[in-house]
């Protein structure tokens, strides 16, 4: 029962994701139709995947992964346990050069770029004027005289414009900037014997890489990988940016140890909600603030002061008047819900919507993230969700569902 939920609802939210990602970019309703019949892109790996036995889906404009041979738990229980390869090469990767390239960035996001050391990276938003998430990506600002950032497949048309609108800006300030939209492919090698696993095709010490920094080496023999402490599970993991004409080697010779398995969209999916990380397009949008997603903590405290990213003048106010309403976590039992499931009050009015939602198999109950009312947002406050025009209990409860094991070092 729980198998069969797990991949109900996935199959149900990439049938929309697949619709929503289609047209990005600011195109017409004519282009928008036009381009659903325009056959998805492949990644290094997707002739690999199919020899693997892999269920291919169409997710964010990309035919992916959504599980292999083992079953949807089984991956999710794998990497809880030892450690999984994900193929995240539909994500945009993209280089930063030029003196200015500092300033340029932090003019699109909240994060502070300037105080962060080399070769360390942290998650970021681009923001709109109106305070909304136009996307969350990872900066990196490395030793090689270039920011290395990843920002979603589902946003990359939209994230490559918006990111080229403002060079043209600056470049016609004066200031020294310049782009590079990358084709590496881009692994994600996530668990807890990562480490270990890595360690035998590396010279560097695994033990100094820790969360959030980045390092450019060769692994396994292949030259020119960026290797990230970084992920989307909640597990010790890093994401491996490798030339394209490599990514099959690396992940055939990862794959020879008995610790690693492949793992497909569904585990990814499970895995992060879990970790209480959030979906682009689900749990944050060019609706939401970072302070009413309760991300407040991207926001540099230096660029909270200079007021200088976009929709300052809307976010920071938010930050100690506090918003109408509030990403939480939820957990309950009976009927798993789903995105856009009512979230009510224990007198049975609605008070927010979920956004994300799954049966946890670590934790054999449903766990769920939502937007409710302030005054509903405590952690242990007793609620409904209307599951099937029944109402059912759950309480908001701390995120992560599922502790977190990034490697912060000895």
């Amino acid at each position: 029962m729980l198998a069969r939920a797990l991949a109900n609802g996935l199959c149900n939210r990439l049938s929309r994701e697949t619709t929503r990602t289609v047209g990005l970019g600011g195109k017409g309703r004519q282009d928008r139709q036009a381009s659903t019949e325009v056959a998805p892109k492949k990644t290094p790996l997707y002739d690999f995947h199919r020899a693997q036995g892999g269920k291919m889906v169409e997710f964010a404009g990309w035919s992916m992964p959504v599980q292999y041979k083992d079953s949807h738990i089984n991956s999710h229980m794998h990497t809880r346990q030892h450690c999984s390869i994900f193929d995240v090469s539909h994500m945009l990767q993209t280089k930063v050069y030029g003196r200015d390239r500092v300033k340029f960035i932090e003019s699109l996001i909240v994060g502070d770029i300037a105080e962060l050391k080399d070769n360390q990276g942290t998650l970021s938003l681009f923001t709109n004027t109106k305070g909304g998430i136009m996307d969350d990506l990872i900066v990196t600002k490395t030793d090689q005289e270039y920011l290395y950032v990843v920002s979603n497949a589902g946003c990359a048309d939209k994230d490559s414009a918006h990111m080229q609108a403002r060079l043209q800006e600056f470049k016609s300030g004066g200031y020294d900037v310049d782009l590079e939209f990358m084709e590496e492919g881009l692994i994600a090698l996530q668990g807890p014997s990562m480490a270990q696993v890595l360690q035998k095709g590396v010279g560097d010490d695994l033990r100094k890489l820790t969360f959030m920094t980045s390092v450019l080496t060769t692994v396994f023999g292949i030259q020119g990988c960026r290797v990230t402490r970084c992920g989307y599970t909640g597990e010790d993991g890093v994401e491996i940016s490798v030339p394209p004409g490599d990514v099959v080697s690396l992940t055939e010779k990862l794959l020879a140890n008995n610790e690693v398995k492949l793992a497909g969209l569904g585990a990814r999916d499970s895995l992060r909600l879990e970790a209480g990380l959030c979906l682009y397009g689900n749990d944050i949008d060019e609706t939401t603030t970072p302070v009413e997603a309760s991300l407040v903590w991207t926001i540099g405290k230096r660029r909270r002061q200079e007021l200088d990213f976009p929709g300052a003048d809307i976010i920071v106010p938010q930050i100690k008047a506090k918003t109408q309403r509030k990403r939480v976590g939820l957990i309950s039992t009976g009927p798993p819900v789903r995105q856009h499931t009512p979230i009510l009050s224990t007198d049975g009015r609605v008070i927010g919507e979920v956004t994300s939602g799954c049966p946890s198999p670590c934790l054999k109950q449903n766990v769920a993230m939502g937007y409710v009312e302030a005054g509903f947002s405590k952690v242990g406050t007793s609620i409904q969700v209307e599951v099937r025009k029944k109402a059912v209990p759950a309480v908001v409860s701390k995120m992560p569902f599922v502790p977190t094991k990034y490697y912060m070092g000895q």
